[in-house]
Order: structure tokens, then sequence, then C-alpha cells
């Protein structure tokens, strides 16, 4: 049996370098040589889960199909692989110190003093060795690779026992199996303008008193390294050169394999790992197409995107991911105007004229409003009035969880006359519940107790716009997280209105999908579509959103999307392809994706 190889991601001297963004990127071009791979992404903190933390803790709270509530990060590894994770590839110290006190109450240590050194840190080393053996790519058996991603930063103590751990762990699996990847910072102070080595070399200092010895180094910094940069901190830092690779500032994401890649990243982790050739060279085609793309995009398309944390954009991650991979598959430039829900309520008009003419100017130049989904009431009367705004001015628009909610508020609000329509979350003695708790949610534990991970919806509609956007499918899954839901009693009266609910679930009494018909683009979910969102093969809602921003939705909902194949610069008119069109057509296709591609590699190649 083939022994699993391991690949550690730590971070030094600050938070917030992208060591998420790294080891998705490392772990796509080692996909591209030809390896399985899947990851481990490791927080620091007490809770057992993302789930409770409000986004300006952590960010966004992540959902996978399993129902997991988890960390962003793991959004960016199944973005990047094409993987679906679980849980249990979130590892926490609540997990863990949870796992651990199970166990010492059954009696499993047999009456053994229980301590961090040897039975936590046993733990999280059989945590990583089990579900790095888990396959989460469709095929059978492990994986080659597991990419693991150490959360926080390398001196932090609540990190201490996983730093020990993986030092144990290094030695468990032996050399050969073990690759450590330390990203750093190297500043450029303006005043000399002179790439600074010393935090990096400190940084190291203390990852190996800590007993880890980084294999390879990837820093941080404004511009490419200069060779004597290199040379110093090779010496100081105990790394060869040729295994120090810089992470410098890109217009875009998807240009960081490209980095990884054109300086050989991938030969210096199979050096390390003792792997004995590379399976294929990693041509990244399609991620090189993709990032140019992305760069030379000029035609704006702008979504105001009206929420309660609109000062973080980390808080809504995947939606601003779903956006681009949908512009960039329209072949427009995506530029969001985030608008605070509260500023649109008539009490900032009073307490801040400025903030509210400043939001209501915003919105009314957006050609798209997507309300995104959030919990408790601040802000909820400001995106009722979003909501309005766009069903009564025919704008494009996309309410996703609570957006869904509050669109069905406004339309019994405004259409039916019942002024003091609401969900039983803002008011709970309304007289006319729109929304209400879920049967089965808890009221007095919160963690866990959502309608979590991947769920059915059943269209009820054959000829909507939805049900096109998904290829015509009679059925989805998408992956929810909610404890608030349409009140079925409201749903006949709001039918007759004119809003019809396109997709419910199995047994025909939650309500899933709704549209205005006779609108052009307005649409409500339950559910989340922006967690199953990919570069390539963007997520089906909001490809129909930016088409509808642009005037092309009727393009978009022709072209069958779904089924759409990827499109990259290897079929498309490249002079080591005789195809002259996207996927061997023998005549330039009419489809707004592929023409977005088409013209510009056909700019290039031809």
């Amino acid at each position: 049996m083939k022994k699993m190889k391991y690949v550690l991601v730590t971070g030094g001297v600050v938070s917030g370098l992208g060591k998420g963004v790294t080891a998705s990127s490392i772990g796509l071009l080692l996909k591209e040589c030809g390896l399985r791979v899947t990851s481990i992404k490791i927080d620091p903190y007490l809770n057992k889960d993302a789930g409770t933390m409000s986004p300006f803790e952590h960010g966004e709270v992540f959902v996978l199909d399993d129902g997991g509530e988890v960390d962003l990060d793991l959004g960016n590894y199944e973005r990047f692989l094409g993987v679906q994770l679980t849980s249990d590839n979130n590892i926490t110290t609540g997990k863990i110190y949870q796992f651990v006190l199970d166990k010492e109450r059954k009696g499993d240590y047999l009456g053994k003093t229980v301590q961090v050194v040897p039975h936590i840190t046993d733990a999280i080393q059989e945590w990583i060795e089990r579900v790095a053996m888990i396959p989460v790519d469709g095929k059978e058996g492990p994986a080659d690779v597991c990419v693991i991603e150490l959360g926080g930063t390398i001196g932090d103590i609540e990190s201490m026992p996983f730093i020990e751990a993986l030092g144990q762990f290094s030695c468990r699996v032996g050399v050969g199996n073990f690759c450590l990847i330390h990203v750093s910072l190297v500043p450029v102070l303006n005043v000399v303008g002179e790439q600074k080595t010393k935090p990096t070399q400190h940084s190291v200092r203390g990852l190996r008193g800590l007993g880890l010895t980084p294999n390879i180094l990837a820093c941080r910094s404004t511009m490419a390294l200069d060779d004597n940069v290199k040379e110093k901190l090779s010496q100081f830092c105990h790394v060869s050169a040729e295994h120090i690779i810089t992470l410098y500032d890109v217009p875009n994401i998807w240009h960081i394999p490209l980095l990884l890649r054109d300086q050989k990243a991938h030969e210096a982790i199979f050096k390390v790992l003792n792997l004995p050739s590379i399976t294929e060279e990693p041509s990244l085609m399609e991620w090189t197409t993709r990032a140019a793309i992305c760069d030379k995009l000029h035609e704006p398309v702008r979504i105001a995107i009206v929420g309660k944390y609109t000062g973080l954009s980390d808080t809504y991650l995947s939606i601003l991911k779903a956006l681009l991979h949908a512009s960039v598959a329209c072949g427009k430039k995506l530029i969001v105007d985030w608008v605070p829900a509260s500023d649109l309520e008539d009490m900032t008009e009073i307490e801040n004229l400025d903030a509210y003419k400043a939001a209501w100017k915003l919105l009314k130049s957006a050609d798209g409003v997507l309300v995104p989904g959030g919990f408790g009431d601040r802000g909820v009367q400001g995106k009722i009035l979003a909501a309005k705004h766009a069903r009564e001015n025919r704008i494009p628009f996309l309410g996703i969880c609570l957006g869904m909610q509050i669109a069905v508020i406004e339309f019994a609000r405004s259409v039916l006359g019942l002024k003091d329509a609401n969900s039983t979350e803002f008011d709970l003695n309304t007289r006319n519940p729109c929304v209400i708790f879920m049967p089965e949610g808890s009221k007095t534990h919160k963690g866990g107790t959502m309608r979590l991970g991947s769920r059915r919806t059943y269209f009820q509609v054959s000829d909507c716009k939805s049900v096109k956007l998904y290829g015509n499918r009679k059925f989805i899954d998408e992956r929810h997280r909610h404890r608030y839901e349409v009140n079925p009693d409201m749903v006949a009266r709001l039918e007759n209105a004119g809003l019809s609910f396109t997709g419910k679930d199995q047994t025909g009494q939650r309500m899933e999908i709704i549209e205005l018909p006779d609108h052009p683009y307005y649409i409500g979910v339950q559910f989340h579509p922006e967690f199953k969102s990919r570069p390539g093969k963007p997520s089906p809602l909001f490809l129909g959103l930016i088409g509808a921003a642009c005037g092309e939705l009727n393009a978009v909902l022709q072209s069958g999307l779904e089924n759409q194949e990827k499109v990259n610069c290897e079929t498309v008119n490249c002079p080591s392809n005789k195809k002259p069109y996207p996927n061997g057509y023998a005549t330039k296709p009419t489809n707004i994706i592929t023409d977005a591609v088409y013209s510009y590699c056909n700019g290039v190649h031809s």
C-alpha cells in the first residue's frame, strides 16, 4: 500500500498573508501533475466549528454538503481543486478537546492522567491520518497527497498543541513523506525601497525552535524577490535558494498557481517528498486563459450587494467568487457596490443624510441587485426597500436565504397590502407571518441546529427561468443554512397575487425558489448557490443575474449552461490545435460564454 504524502503550510510574521490561497494553489499544482489531492484546514480556536461566530470574527461561514459549517478556506480548496470536502476536513481545538474528553468520560484512557502530550497531540495526528484517507474527488481509494494548512501565525499560544503534534507527525510519517512550506512576509520599506528579510528570519527561527524545519519558503511581497535577497534568506533560514518562492502581488488570485508553476514549486515539493518524477508537467492552460481573460475585461457590470456586513468583504467571499465566475463567463468586468442595508432606511435619512443619499445613489445606479443571507433584524427594512426598488423598477434581483425571505415579505406588504407582514424572527407577534421558525429547529441551542448541508429542490414549473438556467433538470441539490422558512399557509395567497414558487422540497411544504414571471429577472432562493460555484463552472443563478444585468439573459438561457463544457485555451484556435472554434465546432457558436473565451484567445493566438 502506498504511503500518503503530506504538505504542511504554515504562516509567519502577520496573519492575512494568503495561506489559504497558497495551500489551494499548491494543491491545484500537484493535481495538474497527475496526483490526487485532499486538504485539511486546522483552526486553533476553541469553537467546535465556525457556525456560531460573527462574520466580523472570521469571515463567512462556508457550508459543505454534509452540513459542516467550516472556515472559508475550505471554500478555496473546493473551488481550486474541484473536490467535495467533509466537516472532518476542518480541525478545530474544540473538536479535538471534545473528542479526547469524550474518550476520557468513557474510560478509554484506562485511568491515566489525560494531558496535552501525548493525548491531545496523538488525537490530532490520528485525526489527520484518518481524514487524509477519505476520498474527496469522487474516485475510489485515498488521495496521493494531503495538503494541511495550519491557521493563525507561528507563535500564537493557541496553536502550540498543533505545532507540537505536527512536529511529532513529521517524525511519525518519516523523511520523504512530509514537506513544510512556510508562508512569510518580506516587506518593502517605501523610504528606501529595500526588501527586508529580518521578519522572515525571525519567523523561521521561531518555527525551528518549535521543532519544525521549513523545506520551502513562500515569501509574500509587493514584487519579486531579488537574487541577493533569496541568497540572504537561504543563508539565514537554512533553505536552498531554489526552494525560495516569491508570491508577489497579482491582479487576481488565479495567477497564484501560475506563479508557483513558473518558479518550479512542484519540482521542489516532488524533491522533498521523494516522488520519483513528475507524472505530468502542469500546463494549467485553463487557469492561464482564465486569469488572462479576467485581466483583459473592461466592459463593466455593476452589482449592488445590499447587506449587513458590507464593511468586511470576507463576510460574502463565496458570493464575490460566484459573481466573479459568472461575470468572467459573460465577458464582463465585475464592479461590486457595497450598500449597507441600514443606510437605505428612513431613520438614516434623519440621522445621516449623506450616508442615506450615497446608499440610494449606489442602489439606483446598479445593473443588478443581490441581497445575501444574514441573521438578526439590523438592516432588514433596508433590504426590503432594496427588493421593492428592484421589483418596481424591473432591475435584475437575486435574493439568497434571508434575501428570498425579505422578497416574500416585501411582496406581501406591497402587493397583498399586508402592511404588518413580517418574519417571526423580527416580530414574534406579527398577524401576518410570511416567514416562520422551522418546526424541527432548536430555540435553546444555536450551534449545528439549523437546516444545513445539501438538500434536494424539485422544480414545480417547467417553463421558468430557474429551471432553464439549471439545464431543464427535474431537481437540483444545493447547500442550505437557515432556521426560518416561508410560511406554507401563506403560499396560496402569494401565488394568487402573482408570486411563483418554482422550487419546493420533496414534501412540497418547504419553499425553495421564488420568481416573478413577468419580471426580467427576479429570483429568490432559500439555499446558498454560491457555495457550489466554481471557476469555469459558475452557479447558474449567478450567471442568470449577470446575464440579465448586462442585457444578455436570453443568450444565457439558450446556451444550455449547466451542460456547457469547460472552454479553455487548448480548445480555442491555438497554434497547437486545429480546431477553429470551442469544442471543435465547425462554425463559431452563438454562446456568450464561449464568445468571451473565443474573442480573447483568437486575438492572442491568430
